[in-house]
């Protein structure tokens, strides 16, 4: 048997993303929290197309300890958000593979199945092992979003207020979290957006698609109301002509 002190000894490196399961083992709850984390996500990718150094995911597993990962037991969070890393796809987040890095967001939905773990055990984790930042919870059927900020002094959550109209900012994306009213993927109900500075919600593929479409009919619409006007205003200047000779300066016929 060799030691760590003997030369021929070669440590066992810790897993990694290949070998660890990256299902994190619980399904969605219903198919309105499955689209709320579809439409959390894929706003933040749009939103961020052309940056390299961010990563967006939920629903997937993360791992931040070898010991966890021998217990198999991890969380994973239902929407999460890295900075200043690589944006690759991943099976699962490791963080020793990751230089240390942990989410800086983590958006939990809410149901009552997972209520009581998202506001004990994985709040504790998110804050005392992975020290997220920001933690939001949501509820997509009552439509309450709660906000935590992350005390650096006790490494637990303090409650953040929103603002009057009930929206949330986030510090580290420099964007805005608020509950509106619109339809996506076919279901009209209230969401959980990201918001910009004016309290926009910023757009998905499909509203994106829809106000570029928009643009044009209108932009052609323009055109064609400017060639009646033309064809109009030439028709009113040939009959002009026609009663009462050409305008002065006009080119001859």
């Amino acid at each position: 048997m060799a030691f760590p002190s003997d030369p021929s000894f070669v440590p066992t490196p810790p897993p990694g993303e290949d070998e660890l399961p990256y299902d994190d083992g619980e399904p969605m709850e219903s198919q309105r929290h499955r689209k709320q984390m579809e439409l959390l996500i894929e706003v933040l990718e749009l939103h961020w197309k052309d940056r390299d150094d961010v990563y967006v995911s939920g629903n997937m597993a993360i791992y931040f300890s070898e010991l966890q990962a021998k217990k198999n037991d991890f969380r994973g969070p239902d929407v999460f958000v890295v900075l200043d890393t690589v944006k690759r796809e991943r099976k699962s987040w490791v963080v020793w593979q990751e230089d240390g890095r942990t989410p800086d967001v983590v958006i939990e939905l809410l149901s009552e199945t997972t209520e009581k773990v998202d506001r004990t055990d994985k709040m504790r984790i998110y804050a005392k092992l992975l020290h997220v930042p920001e933690y939001y919870l949501f509820d997509p059927f009552k439509g309450v979003l709660e906000a935590y900020g992350l005390d650096l002094a006790t490494m637990s959550y303090v409650p953040v207020a929103p603002g009057a109209n009930g929206d949330v900012a986030s510090p580290r994306l420099h964007l805005g979290l608020g509950v509106r009213r619109g339809t996506y993927h076919n279901l009209d109900v209230d969401w959980l957006r990201w918001l910009d500075a004016e309290g926009r919600a910023l757009p998905t593929g499909e509203e994106q698609a829809r106000a570029a479409e928009a643009q044009a009919q209108a932009a052609e619409a323009q055109a064609r109301t400017a060639h009646d006007e033309a064809r109009l205003l030439a028709a009113r200047l040939a009959e002009y002509e026609q009663r009462f000779g050409k305008l002065p300066g006009g080119e001859p016929r």
